[in-house]
């Protein structure tokens, strides 16, 4: 049968309610919609419909008479829908049928808010395993990122952004300006599989590798595709990483940190969705939330220069009047993500990070990089607040909130002059915290 808009909706509205109802492990079997915008053979007519959502219909049709909307705009609300789950493989790119139900966790960790909870934290601390937790507790924040599951964290609603390895690097690129994120899994339709990322360090890599001269044309920029890209560096790939929603959050971050990525994708073996992508800073978060009603380890009163966090040896940096070329350079020959910016006394004035060099797409001068980084930064400075920064000598608990406020992924440690002396980053704190409380250190790693 052929539904018009405001049965369409109303059937859409009441299987979206339905599959919340349903525990996570697997969707109920929704109705399909085939390319023309109708429900397919042997799909529910609207007689099976609870009242109340067919007068909510109703009401919708009512608003609407008067601007009709057709099958197309219809279509381009919501991607078709998933049957049921099967071992067959199925694009990503067609979207995703269902929100799971969350099992623990804020709903929304994205806002530091003192939210509603959907499990009072009573019942959490009652998961976790304390029983070799000593006086210090020092392997409390351990224990908590293994009480949780990787799903506790993912908000009610995200942006998820995934790229077909037959695009365009450029277009690529452009997407990840637009959607306003960092990274995308890449899809490979021939394998139909997921088979890396793209990051803001594969950009930075393209533009070391072929820029030439100022507004020289970068054919392989303008012309590759990402499967064209990934194979001119098969010899550096690294293998695709990423962890599924049961997996805990203790998990998550010896994942992250072990295999030195900054993100994680989340994704559904059952279905093969990619769910969410899962970063040091959006842990720490999380984390954050529950800090104040969990046992105070001793050392969260200890100074940085008493625990020794961080890094104080070889700090590369960078001066206002560096070619951005050669700041990408820096990037790519010592694996850092950040670069201080100091001045003449060699005070740092501001920081040049990777996340800076997708601007240059955004505003299509990356065929320029002899500009300098005070250049380059110019955009930013109105919504500039300055560089976060710290000293050795003042506590953990300071340098937590400070991170998670101002939702950065490093602190500049400096002297009361301003004078670099090292850089705090969320892998080494996540390192000190969770990791090495529990016997494992990244630098010793088989």
């Amino acid at each position: 049968m052929n539904l018009c808009g405001w049965e369409f909706l109303a059937k859409r509205q009441y299987y979206a309610a339905q599959s919340r109802r349903h525990s996570y492990g697997g969707p109920p079997a929704l109705f399909p919609i085939s390319d023309e915008g109708e429900d397919s053979e042997g799909s529910e007519t609207l007689g099976d419909l609870p009242p109340e959502f067919l007068q909510k219909a109703t009401r919708y049709k009512n608003r609407r008479r008067s601007q009709p909307v057709g099958r197309a705009s219809l279509r381009s609300l919501s991607p078709p829908v998933c049957t049921s789950v099967s071992n067959t493989k199925v694009s990503p790119l067609r979207g995703y049928n269902f929100e799971p139900r969350r099992s623990s966790g804020p709903p929304q960790p994205e806002h530091l808010q003192s939210a509603v909870y959907t499990k009072r934290f009573s019942e959490d601390f009652e998961r976790m395993d304390l029983g070799d937790c000593d006086e210090s507790h020092k392997q409390m924040f351990a224990k908590f990122m293994k009480s949780h599951k990787c799903y506790d964290l993912i908000p009610t609603s995200a942006k998820l952004v995934i790229f077909d390895t037959q695009l365009m690097v450029k277009k690529a690129f452009f997407a990840l300006v637009y959607n306003g994120v960092r990274a995308a899994p890449l899809w490979d339709s021939a394998k139909q599989d997921y088979v890396g990322m793209l990051t803001i360090t594969d950009f930075i890599s393209i533009l070391q590798k072929y820029y030439k001269a100022p507004l020289a044309h970068m054919e392989e920029l303008e012309e590759h595709k990402i499967d064209t890209w990934r194979e001119v560096l098969k010899d550096k790939q690294k293998p695709f990483v990423h962890i599924e929603p049961d997996a805990s959050l203790f998990e998550a971050v010896k994942t992250l940190i072990m295999n030195h990525v900054h993100r994680l994708p989340v994704i559904d073996k059952n279905t093969g969705n990619a769910i969410y992508i899962l970063t040091h800073k959006r842990i720490l978060r999380f984390m954050y939330l529950y800090i104040n009603d969990l046992p105070r380890p001793d050392f969260m009163h200890q100074t940085l220069a008493e625990l020794n966090i961080g890094t104080y040896d070889n700090i590369i940096t960078a001066g206002p009047d560096t070619p951005i070329i050669k700041a990408l350079n820096l990037f790519v020959e010592h694996r850092i993500s950040a670069l201080p910016v100091v001045d003449e006394q060699g005070k740092v004035v501001d920081v040049y990070a990777k996340f800076d060099v997708i601007n240059l797409a955004a505003e299509k001068t990356y065929n320029n990089l002899d500009v300098t980084i005070s250049q380059a930064l110019e955009h930013r400075t109105a919504g500039f607040e300055g560089v976060v920064k710290c000293q050795n000598t003042e506590t953990l608990n300071i340098i937590i909130e400070r991170l998670v406020m101002a939702e950065v992924h490093r602190l500049v440690v400096v002297d009361k002059e301003d004078h670099v002396k090292g850089i705090l980053s969320l892998s080494d704190l996540l390192t000190f915290l969770v990791l090495n409380p529990m016997g494992l250190d990244p630098n010793k790693q088989d």
